[in-house]
């Protein structure tokens, strides 16, 4: 991508005989990057990044309630914290020039000259280095091992996907499940059926929930040179049925406690009465999603849904753990 931030050669003002300096284009990048600690906290992507953390923790909480020794839940929190972060940063510095051309990401650290692309790139790189380190000493080696394949699926597969196909959205969600995975290991050593119920859930969450965003952001997605839809499918209903199949293998992941083999005791009436209503929540502006002809609005709705459903629903889990 060519640098818009360049002075005219050769062109002088009159009066003062100075160069004049070219106006920057909307959503460039900078050609002379600061250094700002608000810089370095956006290029972290701090709420996607606390996402991660509370999933793992979540997953921790449902294996082993908390005892006098927090030091397994500290190192947990904190490595999959700076993992999270570091991977941030690095998707942010691959996609730079991407995030330049869209009006939703061009205030960005990087497009917008807060951070050099040298420190975006060797910030990110000891962050998840850090963040792996503490997972690997403080907690066990299949913690730190999940970590590594999430950054490697993220970093590796999913980003550039999201130029070349419209199936990216699955193999981001592979990475964006294994937090509460890694939670679940941090407390029990391995993966299990149970574990792998939690990774199921978050996988299928997230289909209905990021398919909701890029819907709704699908021009700007475009300018980016994303392919986070189906082309040829102008309408969204592609789009909005991959959701409601999405929703419904979730509400089928919900149940498996019930269903499948698990390690420890199943969960009781609260998560199940829980389920349920949650459930119903989202199966509901999923269909809308799909059946309604202002797929603008319901793709909103779905997304807020979305957001209110995670937390409830873990929470359930946890608490019912402790009931």
């Amino acid at each position: 991508m060519l640098n818009h931030n360049r002075t005219i050669r050769n062109s002088t003002d009159v009066s003062l005989g100075k160069p004049i300096p070219a106006k920057p284009h909307p959503g460039s990048l900078s050609s002379t990057p600061g250094f700002s600690l608000h810089g370095m906290y956006e290029l972290t992507k701090p709420r996607l990044s606390l996402l991660s953390v509370f999933t793992a923790s979540l997953g921790y909480l449902v294996r082993e309630p908390l005892q006098s020794d927090l030091s397994i839940f500290v190192s947990l929190t904190i490595g999959t914290a700076l993992a999270a972060g570091g991977a941030a940063a690095l998707n942010q510095w691959m996609e730079r020039y991407e995030d330049a051309q869209m009006a939703r990401t061009a205030s960005r650290p990087l497009p917008s000259g807060l951070i050099s692309p040298e420190f975006a790139v060797a910030f990110g790189i000891i962050l998840s280095s850090l963040g792996i380190y503490i997972l690997w000493t403080g907690t066990n080696q299949w913690a730190a091992i999940l970590t590594l394949a999430t950054l490697a699926i993220y970093l590796l597969l999913y980003t550039p996907m999201k130029k070349r196909s419209p199936y990216a959205t699955e193999v981001g969600a592979v990475s964006g499940a294994l937090p509460p995975l890694i939670g679940w290991v941090a407390a029990e050593g391995a993966p299990t059926t149970y574990g792998w119920i939690l990774f199921g859930i978050l996988f299928a969450w997230q289909l209905p929930h990021f398919m909701a965003i890029a819907w709704n952001f699908r021009e700007d997605y475009s300018k980016g040179g994303f392919k986070l839809h189906q082309l040829g499918d102008p309408e969204g209903r592609s789009l909005a049925r991959k959701s409601l199949i999405y929703s419904f293998l979730l509400t089928l992941f919900v149940f498996c406690p019930y269903i499948l083999p698990i390690e420890q005791s199943r969960p009781g009436i609260f998560y199940f009465a829980s389920s349920v209503v949650l459930s119903l929540y989202l199966l509901i502006p999923a269909v809308r999603f799909l059946t309604s002809p202002d797929r603008d609005l319901t793709a909103k709705k779905l997304f807020f849904v979305t957001i209110i459903y995670l937390p409830l629903l873990f929470a359930a889990l946890v608490v019912d753990r402790y009931l």
